[in-house]
């Protein structure tokens, strides 16, 4: 009615369709899901490969080869350089190749479009590194194609699993003033197992190598104290729940900044041990 009283007539106005912005920017997030449950050996496929995953990535043995997918990382690191990748990526990811330890492994990082980056690497005593690129190549082909095929499978963390412990809240008390720094403050890591409060570290994982060295009693658990360049390292066990034959690890470290750790770091780790060994179930 409103239309035939008025002389001009009527039109109507229709928005214009916008533009195909075209394919959203990957980032780790939307490819990977909740970092703190990811099963990186979901991501790899090797035939007659024995993988284990672990809280924060997957190593899989293959004769003398040990294939590792993981940990997550948003650092910057520069030993990561430019690669041309031949295979289909998505968009918004770059794959890259690290220059670290190339005469031993062959490494590729999946940067993600919100820079958080997936690390694959491959190891051997061979010499061989084009052969070791080419796995690492196919093993990033792998991921990719589990990624965009929604296939990133979840780990379960059962009843008594030290992946269900928040590792800040061991590192948050004054036992830690004198190792970690007192002013100091925990910051959670990406994958949400590990945690650093000034020069103490604590991570929680599955174990995949045999433990070396003699034991001691710290925080009321055995553990092996050890060196390790500027790091002195506590490590203590536990049998991994849903994984028979595994066990659990909970690592911490102590790093000398001053240089080469030695007995004064490890004092500072054995105290830092016996103030958070005793919070974990």
């Amino acid at each position: 009615m409103l239309c035939a009283l008025l002389t001009g007539g009527c039109t109507t106005t229709q928005a214009a369709p916008e533009p195909d912005s075209g394919p959203t920017p990957l980032t780790a997030a939307d490819a990977l899901g909740d970092f703190g449950s990811i099963d990186y050996c979901s991501l790899l496929k090797v035939p007659g490969a024995e993988a284990v995953p672990t809280f924060e990535d997957c190593h899989a043995t293959a004769g003398r080869r040990t294939i590792v997918v993981g940990p997550l990382a948003f650092d910057s690191d520069p030993n990561i350089k430019p690669y041309d990748y031949a295979g289909p990526v998505p968009e918004g990811v770059a794959i890259q190749q690290s220059m670290f330890n190339d005469r031993s492994a062959c490494t590729r990082a999946v940067t993600f479009a919100d820079g958080t980056r997936l690390d694959l690497s491959v190891t051997d005593d061979t010499g061989d590194q084009a052969a070791r690129c080419d796995v690492a190549d196919a093993a990033v082909g792998s991921a990719l194609a589990a990624i965009t095929a929604h296939r990133v499978g979840r780990l379960t963390f059962p009843e008594g699993s030290w992946g269900r412990v928040a590792p800040c809240v061991p590192l948050d008390n004054h036992d830690l003033d004198a190792a970690a720094g007192p002013n100091s403050q925990p910051t959670i890591g990406l994958s949400g197992h590990s945690c650093i409060r000034g020069k103490v570290s604590f991570k929680l994982t599955v174990e995949t190598a045999e433990p070396d060295g003699p034991s001691e009693k710290l925080g009321g658990r055995d553990a092996r104290v050890r060196l390790s360049g500027a790091f002195c390292l506590v490590d203590t066990t536990q049998p991994a729940p849903g994984l028979p034959g595994r066990r659990e690890l909970a690592e911490i470290s102590v790093v000398e900044t001053a240089g080469t750790a030695g007995d004064a770091t490890c004092a500072l780790a054995r105290s830092a041990a016996n103030a958070i060994l005793p919070r974990l179930p």
